[in-house]
């Protein structure tokens, strides 16, 4: 297991950490909200990290190329579940149960989809869009955001759902291309 998986598996293992101190958190822990935004943002420099890596190092490995996506999707799926499900973080702010299930929704179908793909073509090429690359950006930003408590956290967060949906329609297209590709392979292959 080369460095950059290594990396991918420190912002998995991160993850209940987040979630421990953003579950723990009151307002008497004021610090817990800065911990959380610690760690949150150590998560976050461990993914620029291992895809830097990966690339410079030529340290590319099939593990990477599904861990390192599915690393990111946990993290940000759990704190937005995190934040939504503590009301207390940012006094006179809540945030907003259609966000997260926005955020839920496409991963769940970008991950059926990656299965049905992988079931009928047996290889799976995980590549990101650069949608998806904005999409992750904005959703990180979200949590950055909402942890300091910014005034334009709202905006953040519209952004964040407005790249989910564009990628998550843009993964759904390609998908369809590639089951599509597929398919007509199957139906030209001759019959006995």
């Amino acid at each position: 297991m080369n460095f950059a998986n290594k990396v991918s598996i420190f912002r998995v293992i991160s993850i209940p950490f987040f979630l421990g101190v953003v579950l723990y958190y009151d307002p008497q822990r004021d610090i817990l909200r800065f911990v959380a935004l610690g760690i949150f943002l150590l998560a976050v420099v461990s993914d620029f990290i291992d895809g830097y890596i990966a690339r410079v190092k030529k340290q590319k490995t099939k593990f990477g190329s599904i861990a390192d996506p599915l690393a990111d999707k946990l993290l940000l799926i759990t704190s937005f579940i995190a934040l939504y499900s503590k009301n207390n973080l940012y006094p006179g702010l809540f945030f907003p149960l259609w966000v997260v299930l926005v955020v839920i929704s496409r991963d769940t179908i970008i991950l059926l989809g990656a299965v049905i793909i992988y079931i009928m073509k047996q290889d799976l090429n995980v590549v990101p869009s650069n949608f998806g690359k904005f999409t992750t950006f904005f959703q990180m930003m979200t949590v950055v955001s909402f942890l300091l408590r910014l005034n334009f956290v709202t905006i953040i967060w519209n952004i964040a759902v407005f790249f989910t949906i564009l990628s998550g329609i843009d993964y759904v297209r390609k998908g369809v291309l590639t089951l599509s590709a597929i398919d007509g392979k199957n139906n030209s292959k001759p019959t006995r």
